[in-house]
């Protein structure tokens, strides 16, 4: 009885998290065509294929058409090279699926070879120095979901991603809260270092992810800035009026 407790707890967690990721797709997606933000979806960290599914799903329902992108290694994590790397739950090999199994996934939840597109490699290699027009790299995105886990991995997407930042986009981070227990590291330390070296961009956070991630806006600082200071020209205009009135 203990085992199927057990069991039952197991599969009621896995249910709970892939909702709050399903839940998550189906609100970005909608947002962002209403908005009219266009664009590719990348996903770093594909393991499982489950939520690039998701996602596809989510965008094909919110009648959001774009090409989707999965980089991972395809070998599982690469070792914490760094302490801003540790964590117990992370260990190098893990989270492992070879190509030919993650197309099988894909093609048999619906997704054709024309839908996605595949990167294979550790992100140290095929990230590095790919500037914007580069072959085989998405050049205009609109939803980022990040599931590498490393804080090391993570700094060499969010430096890929800034040549590519725009207003309206949306980045995601599936383990924003797995963090250790005597520091701060992994996704989440890397956006904070990220987000003091992007002087131009803001991010504005957005949707949760189940318990575990977190979600941004992107929001171009000049646009912002743009749209404070004509609030307060129009609000310095009423109370001249106001003055002139009496």
């Amino acid at each position: 009885m203990r085992s199927n407790a057990v069991h039952a707890l197991r599969r009621d967690n896995a249910y709970r998290e892939r909702h709050g990721r399903q839940e998550f797709f189906r609100k970005a997606f909608r947002g962002l065509k209403f908005n009219g933000i266009s664009g590719s979806y990348a996903e770093f960290g594909c393991c499982g294929a489950m939520t690039f599914n998701l996602a596809f799903r989510a965008a094909r329902e919110n009648g959001y058409r774009a090409h989707f992108w999965a980089f991972d290694s395809f070998q599982g994590l690469p070792p914490q090279t760094a302490p801003e790397d540790q964590h117990p739950m992370w260990v190098e090999g893990d989270m492992s699926m070879s190509v030919e199994d993650f197309n099988k996934v894909c093609r048999s939840t619906g997704m054709t070879a024309r839908d996605y597109t595949t990167v294979k490699g550790f992100y140290d290699d095929t990230l590095r120095d790919v500037g914007m027009a580069s072959p085989g790299r998405p050049d205009q995105l609109s939803l980022v979901y990040i599931d590498c886990d490393l804080y090391s991995s993570t700094m060499d997407v969010l430096r890929f991603l800034a040549p590519r930042l725009r207003h309206g986009m949306v980045i995601a981070f599936d383990d924003y809260f797995c963090t250790s227990e005597d520091t701060i590291s992994g996704e989440r330390l890397a956006l904070l270092e990220f987000i003091e070296e992007m002087e131009g961009f803001s991010f504005l956070p957005y949707l949760p992810i189940g318990w575990h991630g977190m979600s941004f806006v992107v929001e171009n600082r000049k646009l912002l800035d743009r749209s404070i200071t004509r609030r307060l020209a129009d609000e310095g205009r009423a109370e001249q009026l106001q003055d002139a009135i009496g």
